[in-house]
């Protein structure tokens, strides 16, 4: 009686599917980068490392980021991770940087984190934020290299670095892709844009207030004017009718006088 051969071959090809998954696997979850907004040439950006963990009996406790070299980054600032301790190394550049007028002679080469606890379990990701500037204005990208470590002492290694044709090598490195420059300020259009237009509308504002400041003047001028009038009046007539009570006792007083007078004469 002949055997079957199916059950040999579809053990055959679930080891293949098995091997292809594994050997393709960190392909699909490696360590990368992206920016949160966008990363312009020249400017500032808020970058963020994602590292998912892909072992299913250990966490991941460290990761070391290496910066690129030729491309030095003056300011990097990691945002604190709850469970994460951030450790920023610097080293002394070949050529110093000119930044906005001031000479930068050392930039940050490494950025490494350390689990305080548990670190990345099964089944999870964690990102670690970093600000980084000022990115250079030329060139449309960043390839980091990063160093992932497990706690059972497993080390994975992102750092190769994409080929020319675009495929995607077994680790590859992070890479994050830079966007150009809205004008010459470096990204910062849109901030200038806003300040023309607060300004323009404060101009407004003020040339408002003043119409209605001049108009209000002008009105109150006028009532002032009318009230100085009638105030002008009033003392007149009244200056005139004290005037005329004066004399009317002045001449009161001189026909007594006569009277009198004439009487002793006669």
């Amino acid at each position: 009686m002949k055997k079957s051969r199916v059950p040999l071959y579809a053990a055959t090809v679930a080891a293949t599917a098995s091997a292809v998954v594994v050997l393709s696997s960190p392909a699909f979850a490696h360590v990368s980068v992206q920016p949160e907004g966008e990363a312009a040439k020249g400017g500032y950006a808020t970058i963020g490392f994602k590292v998912p963990n892909e072992r299913d009996d250990a966490s991941t406790t460290k990761l070391e980021v290496t910066f690129p070299g030729g491309q030095p980054l003056a300011s990097v600032l990691p945002q604190p991770v709850p469970g994460w301790k951030a450790e920023v190394t610097k080293g002394k550049l070949d050529k110093p940087l000119k930044i906005h007028g001031n000479e930068i002679t050392e930039a940050v080469t490494k950025v490494t984190w350390t689990a305080d606890g548990k670190g990345i379990e099964p089944g999870f990701f964690q990102r670690f934020p970093v600000s980084v500037g000022q990115l250079p204005e030329k060139g449309d990208e960043l390839v980091f290299k990063a160093v992932q470590t497990y706690s059972n002492k497993e080390v994975v290694r992102w750092i190769e670095v994409p080929g020319a044709g675009g495929e995607e090598p077994q680790f590859p490195a992070p890479v994050l892709a830079l966007s150009e420059a809205e004008d010459d300020h470096h990204g910062s259009g849109d901030d200038d844009k806003a300040e023309d237009k607060a300004t323009a509308t404060a101009t407004a504002d003020s040339k408002d207030a003043e119409a209605k400041d001049d108009k209000a003047d002008g009105h109150d001028g006028h009532e002032s004017s009318s009230a100085a009038g009638s105030d002008d009046s009033d003392t007149t007539a009244r200056v005139l009718g004290v005037t005329g009570i004066v004399v009317g006792l002045l001449g009161a007083a001189f026909g007594v006088f006569a009277s009198r007078r004439k009487n002793s004469t006669g």
